[in-house]
């Protein structure tokens, strides 16, 4: 009987590496669509959070090449495409984010990690300053806490980079219902509005504070999922976290959470593969 038990023990453990090894390794395209009297023109918006320095790839060419089968109108980065830990070099994602730079318009929001790489200079040096810099060079805009207007579309991107107390382990910290307004200004009721927020833990503050949409990560699916029952852990190391990875819905706010491109610390993903995000944004129906 020990040695069935035994066999059936190495039978599951090698099952899950199995698992873990394949969805480490893949990603897939997840494509969402929304409309609202808010947006002037139809738009393809891609979302990539999460990359922490990950290559699918010979120089990322797979995951290139499905963003360019998508061509889309404009790129949306969520934060944590480095790993910020001393020392780390993160050639692979300055490479990937300079060859998008130059063929696409890319608005990038702060993840933890880019935040912590420049808050943090006497450990990181000048790790967020090497990442950033020749981006900014190569026309990507860095949006903390700050807003761009896509006239032509209607539409408003906002970058919420929100303070390091907010991303401390264990528990969700209490965040004020003025503390978004305070650090983005107000809301523009008038177009459709865009909140690039790292953290979800947060909607009910992003919807109340007015964001159609808010773009999410950071959770990284919750490392292993599992049917009914969503992501079973976060990066903030607390269990069955209610914002996971999908899309989520408030009055009429939604929000979508990446399940990110690639892992840190823990290099576990178990049915639980990388997305690549497709926004399709299309203008409401008018009655004849």
């Amino acid at each position: 009987m020990g040695y069935i038990i035994l066999g059936i023990c190495i039978a599951v453990a090698l099952f899950f590496f199995i698992v873990n090894i394949r969805d480490m390794n893949r990603f897939v395209v997840r494509e969402y669509t929304f409309t609202s009297d808010k947006i002037a023109k139809e738009g393809t918006f891609v979302f990539l959070s999460d990359l922490h320095n990950k290559s699918y790839g010979k120089e990322n060419e797979k995951l290139l090449n499905a963003i360019h089968e998508v061509k889309p109108d404009v790129l949306l980065v969520g934060g944590d495409m480095i790993v910020a830990s001393p020392g780390e070099g993160n050639d692979t994602a300055k490479a990937f984010m300079h060859t998008l730079a130059k063929n696409y318009t890319v608005y990038h929001g702060m993840g933890n990690h880019e935040y912590r790489s420049d808050l943090y200079r006497e450990k990181y040096e000048s790790m967020y300053d090497e990442y950033s810099m020749p981006l900014i060079e190569k026309g990507v805009v860095f949006l903390r806490n700050e807003t761009v207007f896509l006239k032509e579309y209607n539409i408003r991107i906002r970058g919420a980079e929100i303070d390091r107390k907010y991303y401390k382990r264990f528990v969700v910290r209490h965040m004020e219902n003025t503390y978004l307004e305070e650090i983005l200004g107000k809301s523009d009721k008038e177009c459709y509005e865009i909140l690039l927020a790292h953290n979800p833990d947060y909607f009910r503050q992003y919807a109340a504070y007015g964001a159609d949409l808010t773009l999410a990560g950071h959770v990284h699916g919750g490392i292993i999922r599992m049917p009914f029952v969503g992501g079973i852990a976060s990066p903030a190391v607390r269990f069955f976290p209610r914002y996971n990875g999908g899309l989520y819905h408030r009055g009429d706010a939604d929000m979508i959470v990446s399940c990110g491109l690639g892992t840190h610390t823990l290099p576990m993903r178990i049915f639980n593969p990388a997305e690549l995000i497709v926004i399709h944004l299309k203008p409401a129906c008018k009655d004849a």
